[in-house]
């Protein structure tokens, strides 16, 4: 049974999680959304236009699929789609690019409508999905102690804060954690704000052109990518932490988002996965069915930062990456040891799982596609192996 929306379930925790899972989002892929407009030909108003579209998408799925299904439903832009539409777009005029958009999110979504996607998503083992999310995770945790070499102070000063935290306030250690890290920040005068003005990019219509090359060559391999680097790991994601949401309706919904504002700049609605897992720890709230405030909180900050556009990256890139760094680590910290936990309990499960993990966490990447896809392929051919009967 599904626990009562009520407001007063909202605590502070929530909040900063939100912020953080938004803050990271934006800092780490907001330059590449910028180079993939910019390869499609857009003007800095349209590409504004684009952002703007995109937050307000990813805002109002966050918000409306995590209060419907009480589960930290996150949604996100593709990032590894919009890493290939940089290689893929130059010389692609603007309405075949929209064209382009519409085909794919057509294509999510018909794989929502028909199933077939839970059904593949249904056929691989909690282990293995667990370790892929400790794999995605694992660069962010180290990451985390990286940046102390580069800025001892403010990442010394922020580790101890969320140890000392976690020992005596552990639900506001991400809260504490922030703070300090700002106010070091700030003291060593590493926080630049941008003079110019946050401004609000109204997003334009633009009249799609199909044509069969564009489509194959640029629509196709986009939709591939997008299912099995952003929305595979997204839905794994929220399997290993136990959420069981269906999976189509997900689908379906983000699909169709994608479909109704691909024609304004909202090329990809997908379902989050690193930043989800920000929402997803206990530092959010103690009771897992509470969690999903966390998702709603940063669907609060997509609609705030999809209001201004571009201009917000502006606010975000003012703060040092050091400390985006540290906070980001030190909020999964929680989310990696559970998925290693879950990844390694079962004896039968172990070899492929190990498996899984180690090829998420190096990397590779082969045919345009990231390594969160290839550890899950590489963990179920080996627990097929695994399970063959022997003589």
């Amino acid at each position: 049974m599904r626990p009562a929306f009520s407001l007063r379930h909202l605590a502070f925790p929530a909040v900063v999680a939100g912020f953080v899972a938004v803050l990271v989002g934006y800092t780490s892929s907001a330059a590449i959304i910028f180079q993939a407009a910019g390869a499609a030909g857009a003007t800095a108003a349209q590409t504004g236009g684009w952002l703007s579209m995109l937050g307000l998408a990813m805002g109002v799925t966050s918000i409306g699929l995590s209060i419907y299904y009480r589960a930290p439903v996150l949604t996100a832009w593709s990032t590894p789609g919009a890493a290939l539409l940089v290689t893929s777009l130059p010389g692609t005029p603007m309405p075949e690019t929209i064209g382009v958009f519409i085909f794919a999110s057509g294509l999510i979504f018909l794989c929502g409508v028909t199933g077939l996607f839970a059904r593949l998503m249904n056929h691989i083992p909690q282990a293995i999905s667990a370790a892929m999310l400790a794999g995605i995770l694992l660069r962010f945790g180290l990451d985390a102690f990286a940046s102390l070499q580069p800025d001892f102070t403010l990442t010394a000063s922020m580790c101890l804060a969320y140890l000392l935290a976690r020992r005596f306030l552990p639900r506001y250690a991400i809260v504490l954690t922030l703070l300090v890290g700002l106010a070091v920040a700030a003291i060593k005068g590493e926080i630049h704000l941008s003079q110019q003005p946050l401004t609000f990019a109204v997003p334009a219509f633009i009249a799609p052109h199909f044509s069969w090359s564009s489509l194959l060559g640029i629509g196709v391999p986009f939709f591939i990518v997008t299912m099995a680097s952003q929305n595979a790991p997204g839905i794994a994601t929220l399997k290993a932490a136990g959420y069981p949401v269906p999976v189509s309706p997900l689908m379906s919904w983000t699909g169709l988002a994608s479909l109704l504002l691909s024609p304004f700049g909202g090329f990809s609605v997908c379902i989050a996965a690193i930043t989800a897992a920000i929402c997803m720890g206990p530092d959010v709230h103690p009771d897992p069915q509470r969690r999903y405030w966390g998702a709603v909180c940063a669907g609060f900050f997509y609609l705030l930062a999809g209001l201004f556009g571009g201009a917000i990256g502006q606010l975000f890139s003012a703060l040092p990456p050091a400390l985006i760094h540290t906070l980001a680590g030190l909020a999964l910290l929680g989310t990696i040891a559970g998925s290693l936990q879950r990844a390694l309990a079962k004896d039968k499960q172990r070899d492929a799982a190990v498996i899984t993990f180690l090829i998420t966490a190096s990397g590779l990447s082969l045919l345009g596609i990231g390594a969160a896809f290839w550890g899950l392929v590489g963990g179920i051919v080996a627990h097929l192996v695994f399970c063959l009967p022997r003589r």
